[in-house]
């Protein structure tokens, strides 16, 4: 019999088997000083398009300002408990209610955490006879909470209208069988490639099959549409998306999640949502920073507006010098390359070792090999100076690539002792 532990320490996974060189660089790196678009790795300022701060809220001085007021006067622990047993207070349900109001629904429900929360909602939605259809490029935390599902599940190719009809006609000819329904999962933006989710036609299709829709719009919510309300509201669509799900991580700057819809649908969730049943309640000072926070998004279209100039500034400027950054319609800024996983390693060495430029990428096994992404996350805590630096280390480091000047046999050994 073998030892259940001697297989994680031989192979690593997918990624970890780069982690005894790419510990700490690469992988888990460290950045400190001041969260915005300015902080230091290794010793070195970097410019950062790291963060999902899309309105920089993350340090500005009213955001501070309430976070440090509302730790002094509540602390980490308040309120104790389940929310359903000892948790619950007046704020959260204020809460809950301004983003009822903020995206048009009925009811919301406050969750502790995306990831976990829009899992353990997809498990309470749906019983062994329904059936899900999402999108195959959804983000893990739905692929994890389709998992969960005991019953069918039919993925459509990525933003393709005519396959999501094609899963949808074999999910009602399913679901009529087993006398279920149909939950139909997507994003509103997906934030990997930042295309917007098809989500105008997919409510399209409710005049011929019946279904409901559930999104997650974690990378939407706070700047997309017109008040910032979400994807849906950008396209035009809110009445036919019947559950909005997103987070307090990426406009926001905070932690926690939400879920709105229908009040009927949103009491069960209450009562059935296993993550919130057995887990402590969202903390108060989280949740009067998150009030505060949801005032200036109604109040300060200022910080909409810069986003949106920043967002404009570098991916025209990408495009200009013939970067391709795909469909996104998103601050989400994927820039394409091709070169193999050691390549790769070194361009970001040197992007941030002689650039000062500090990004992400993803490269295989996540993506095919010999594709390379560098996501960039332009947030309104940027500067056009910022961006022209960026652009420029693109450039040239883009010319390198080309030349073959990154070619190295393995990826550098840049770990830090673990």
């Amino acid at each position: 019999m073998a030892d259940v532990f001697e297989k994680l320490v031989k192979d690593g996974g997918p990624i970890g088997q780069h982690m005894d060189r790419a510990h700490g660089y690469f992988a888990f790196p460290k950045l400190e000083g001041e969260l915005g678009p300015h902080m230091t790795f290794r010793g070195k300022e970097m410019i950062v398009w790291s963060l999902n701060n899309y309105l920089g809220l993350v340090n500005h001085p009213e955001v501070r300002d309430i976070d440090t007021k509302a730790a002094a006067m509540y602390g980490m622990g308040n309120p104790m408990g389940a929310r359903m047993m000892s948790g619950n207070t007046l704020k959260h349900d204020e809460l809950e209610r301004v983003i009822s109001a903020f995206v048009q629904r009925e009811d919301t429900m406050l969750l502790n955490f995306g990831y976990q929360g829009i899992m353990s909602c997809i498990d309470a939605l749906v019983n062994r006879r329904d059936v899900i259809v999402y999108d195959a490029e959804s983000h893990a935390c739905i692929v994890d909470g389709v998992r969960l599902h005991m019953g069918h599940r039919y993925a459509f190719k990525h933003n393709d209208i005519a396959d999501c009809e094609k899963q949808l006609l074999r999910a009602t000819e399913l679901a009529a069988k087993n006398g279920g329904g149909i939950l139909l999962i997507t994003e509103g933006v997906f934030g990997m490639d930042g295309e917007q989710g098809i989500l105008k036609e997919i409510v399209a299709l409710k005049e011929k099959y019946e279904f409901r829709i559930l999104i997650d719009d974690a990378h939407g919510f706070g700047y997309m549409g017109p008040t910032g309300a979400g994807a849906d509201e950008a396209q035009g669509c809110q009445e036919g998306i019947d559950l909005y799900f997103s987070t307090f991580v990426k406009s926001m700057g905070s932690i926690g999640a939400f879920i709105s819809g229908p009040k009927g649908v949103i009491k069960y969730l209450r009562y059935n949502t296993r993550s919130q049943i057995f887990a402590k309640s969202l903390p108060l000072l989280i949740v009067e920073g998150m009030l505060k926070r949801m005032e200036m998004v109604k109040t300060m279209p200022e910080l909409r507006e810069k986003l949106w100039h920043n967002v404009r500034k570098l991916q025209t400027g990408l495009k200009d010098r013939g970067f391709d950054i795909g469909n996104t319609s998103s601050p989400v800024t994927p820039i394409y390359m091709k070169g193999d996983v050691p390549e790769a390693t070194a361009m970001v060495m040197d992007l941030r070792e002689n650039y000062h430029i500090f990004c992400s990428i993803v490269v295989y096994p996540i993506i095919p090999k010999g594709d390379i992404i560098y996501r960039i996350i332009p947030t309104a805590a940027h500067s056009d100076e910022d961006i022209e630096l960026t652009l420029q280390a693109f450039s040239e480091t883009k010319k390198k690539l080309d030349a073959g000047e990154y070619k190295v046999d393995k990826i550098p050994d840049m770990a830090e002792a673990m």
